[in-house]
């Protein structure tokens, strides 16, 4: 691939060779990892193989990215149009979106099958929900992007989990308000993961459907229109699930239930450690400043960014959000996750853990350098956080 820049009059060739072009295939494969325990399985009859999909993503992976470490390295800008125009990473994504139905049926023809224990049904159910999360990331690269056909894959793949409100809510709502107290998909210094769970999963469901009621009324549409984009991932979902239920019986149930409500955690983990107390500034009218690449967390490691589309260099995607995956830069002095989204998953789940860790981190950032005003504060625990760091 060359690009060509005109420097003072001279023309000057740009090769460039994206060393991960091939590696990418791996945010292509996860979404498969479920089946390795079913096949496992399979080969042993021992139930505890079924847990390996877990232990691969919040161990071999939190570890391979501590091995392997960081990619600092930017695309040349002169290069991007060409990069983002080759067809071959968009198939990647494309691709992925029949994966998520077919691995979940799979996954559920499996439970129906296999007279198993209900700790290994509720593992199960787990780990389908964990990887039909990645299913919610995937949208998030599909629903950003300007295409018809892109925006429809992404209604299509947020059905897999039952979360069709999300690109509405966070392409319209997320991004207007990022590492604001007016966004409930940002975290808050002092606030639990599960607290965080309790006030965004709710909050960003009736803040999409706000939006989407606001848009339909310009139209003079009524909220349960046709067009409504909601109600037309939902309406995948219960033929998708419904389905699922009409093969494989009642079991469907409770597996449908765990499955769903995992997979929507999964996005309520990434949420939470991307803004994590990042706060924006307002100016003298009330107005935020425009989201700046330092209002979000960052991760260069490279077998996280690999598996997730970059979803962990998300600082610049906050900045530029239709830039593709493939483009995405990282800068100097941002925010950074001292490990990848596995690992940082891990910790949040510990909160006593990711406060000693994160808290710290958050005070010494070169645009807070310790002032409590210039962080997004828990209002519940205020008082605690002053307290305990010894400001006024």
């Amino acid at each position: 691939m060359t690009a060509y820049r005109t420097d003072s009059g001279n023309i000057e060739a740009l090769p460039y060779k994206d060393k991960k072009r091939y590696l990418w295939i791996l945010s292509l494969l996860l979404p498969t990892l479920p089946l390795t325990g079913i096949f496992l399985f399979s080969r042993t009859q021992l139930e505890w193989s079924l847990y390996l999909p877990l232990l691969i993503s919040y161990g071999v992976i939190p570890l391979a990215d501590w091995l392997i470490g960081t990619d600092e390295t930017n695309p040349p800008e002169d290069i991007v149009p060409q990069l983002e125009s080759d067809p071959y990473y968009r198939w990647l994504t494309y691709l992925t979106v029949p994966l998520h139905f077919i691995v979940l049926t799979i996954m559920c023809h499996f439970i129906s099958t296999h007279n198993l224990d209900w700790p290994s049904i509720i593992v199960t159910a787990i780990v389908a929900g964990g990887y039909s999360g990645l299913g919610i990331n995937t949208a998030h690269e599909l629903g950003h992007k300007k295409t018809k056909h892109e925006q429809l894959l992404a209604k299509i793949t947020l059905a897999v989990p039952g979360y069709g409100h999300f690109c509405v809510e966070h392409n319209r709502g997320h991004h207007v308000l990022v590492a604001t107290p007016d966004d409930p998909a940002s975290s808050r210094m002092g606030e639990s993961i599960y607290s965080f769970a309790l006030r965004e999963i709710p909050e960003t469901f009736a803040r999409a459907w706000g939006l989407e009621k606001a848009r339909l009324a310009t139209q003079g549409r009524s909220t349960w229109s046709l067009k409504n984009a909601i109600l037309q991932s939902y309406a995948i979902t219960f033929v998708f699930q419904g389905s699922l239920l009409l093969a494989f019986g009642w079991i469907m149930l409770p597996f449908l239930a765990i499955h769903n409500g995992w997979a929507w955690f999964q996005l309520t983990s990434a949420n939470y450690i991307e803004h994590y107390g990042l706060l924006r500034k307002k100016d003298e009218n009330g107005r935020y400043e425009r989201c700046q690449p330092h209002h979000s967390w960052n991760s260069n490691h490279i077998i996280g960014n690999l598996v997730t589309f970059h979803l962990e260099r998300h600082s610049d995607h906050h900045a530029n959000p239709t830039r593709r995956y493939q483009s995405l830069r990282t800068f100097s002095d941002l925010p950074q996750l001292p490990t990848g989204y596995g690992g940082m998953y891990l910790l949040a789940y510990i909160p006593w853990v990711w406060f000693r860790i994160m808290d710290n981190r958050l005070l010494a950032l070169p645009h807070v350098q310790g002032d409590l005003s210039k962080i997004n504060l828990d209002p519940k625990n205020r008082s605690r956080i002053i307290e305990k760091y010894n400001h006024n």
